[in-house]
């Protein structure tokens, strides 16, 4: 059998503070079997620790409130189950972000070793391809790379072209000034590729370029792109120009994201080879 407890008692029951209990109230997340119609004091039962004390683990999983009360409304067990899998997936996902985040970090805090980044100066001569130009934001530079690297082979297998050298793309300044700028994604190819979609024939300028190659996935770029910076600064002479990116080796050759391989280049006014 129940019994009632005061707002106080149930407070320190579910370790759950009066202010928090009061705003579950609010919203109606956990409301007191009884209020006083004149004093307004709220009282609970015992049957409704547990209850509370589901919420209060949610809560410190950072489970949002209305999915709280979507598990404690939930039809039957299987819908119950898959909003925890579903927010439990979210935090695997959180969890996953912050430990990249934190292994970036402590590369950025690792003295540069000039042995281990070894710079050269490219002369590149241009090149057929076929590409994929498009005005994109920063924020979807990743994905959109994906997605035109996929449209492009796709296109390049359908017109049985042959490629003739690794994956590469091409990114005004202003993508990085401005957050928002012209990106090109191509593929060196023999023969001419029919325009098909987004995807059309062009003649990829030759350029001189400062070169680096940066191990690992994209999103860690920016430390390699830093090193290359710092280099031009003091090595060489820098010029207006869309920075060059060569994809050796990616996800469609290896799941292994310690494997991948990226040419970033810089460029450059050459005068004279190091």
């Amino acid at each position: 059998m129940s019994a009632a407890l005061p707002i106080g008692d149930f407070s320190r029951a579910t370790h759950m503070s009066i202010k928090t209990l009061r705003h579950y109230h609010r919203v109606g997340l956990l409301e007191p079997a009884e209020v006083d119609a004149r004093t307004g004091h709220r009282r609970y039962t015992t049957d409704q620790i547990p209850t509370a004390q589901v919420i209060r683990r949610f809560r410190d999983l950072d489970m949002p409130i209305e999915q709280i009360r979507g598990v404690l409304t939930a039809a039957d067990v299987r819908t119950r189950n898959e909003l925890i899998a579903d927010h439990l997936a979210s935090l695997e996902g959180s969890l996953t972000r912050m430990q990249n985040a934190v292994s970036a970090l402590t590369d950025l805090l690792r003295p540069i070793d000039p042995a281990q980044e070894p710079i050269s100066h490219r002369s590149v001569p241009a090149v057929d391809a076929a590409a994929v130009t498009e005005v994109i934001d920063m924020a979807e530079a990743g994905d959109w790379y994906a997605g035109a690297l996929g449209e492009l082979r796709g296109v390049l297998a359908s017109q049985g072209l042959t490629a003739c050298g690794p994956p590469g793309g091409s990114y005004a300044t202003d993508l990085f000034t401005c957050e928002r700028g012209q990106a090109t994604v191509f593929i060196p190819c023999i023969g001419a590729v029919r325009p098909v979609g987004r995807v059309d024939h062009v003649e990829v300028p030759p350029a001189e370029l400062a070169v680096l190659v940066h191990r690992g996935p994209l999103d860690r770029a920016d430390r390699a792109y830093g090193v290359l910076a710092t280099h031009v600064a003091r090595h060489a002479l820098a010029v207006e120009g869309p920075i060059r990116e060569y994809y050796l080796t990616g996800r469609a050759d290896t799941p292994d994201e310690s494997l991948w391989r990226t040419e970033i280049g810089w460029p450059i006014f050459q005068t004279g080879g190091t």
